[in-house]
């Protein structure tokens, strides 16, 4: 009796998992043409060299994968790399002419809104 209980709970267990495998499979398989068209750049990227879906969908995975790595490596030095960034922006603004700003800050306020409507991900432990 107690054998034919472990058995139901392992097959129970294991019917879980692949499910679980199985649903997040179809999701990036799905739904990775509205994730990849709103990069358009990437998208003609993959285009260009003839991606099939399932290799968008892979590439996107790893890249996503990789992208959390280096925050993870880089995260102890977040507020220092932070001031980096600050003392970049200004040195760099200041070379460019009232005019370059003005065409600089509307194309960057209108990156900011695309990223805003993106959905968020999080790499898991952060």
């Amino acid at each position: 009796m107690q054998r034919s209980k472990q058995h139901a709970l392992m097959f129970l267990l294991g019917a879980a998992l692949v499910g679980g495998a199985l649903g997040f499979s179809a999701d990036r398989y799905l739904g990775h043409e509205k994730f990849a068209s709103s990069y358009g750049p990437r998208s003609k990227f993959y285009d260009d060299l003839g991606l099939t879906v399932q290799q968008r969908a892979m590439i996107d995975s790893l890249s996503f994968q990789h992208g959390c790595a280096v925050k993870a490596v880089l995260a102890p030095h977040d507020s220092v790399l932070k001031v980096i960034r600050a003392n970049f922006e200004t040195q760099w603004r200041q070379v460019l002419t009232k005019e370059q700003l003005a065409k600089y800050d509307a194309r960057d306020q209108e990156v900011r809104a695309r990223r805003d409507k993106e959905p968020k991900r999080t790499c898991s432990g952060n």
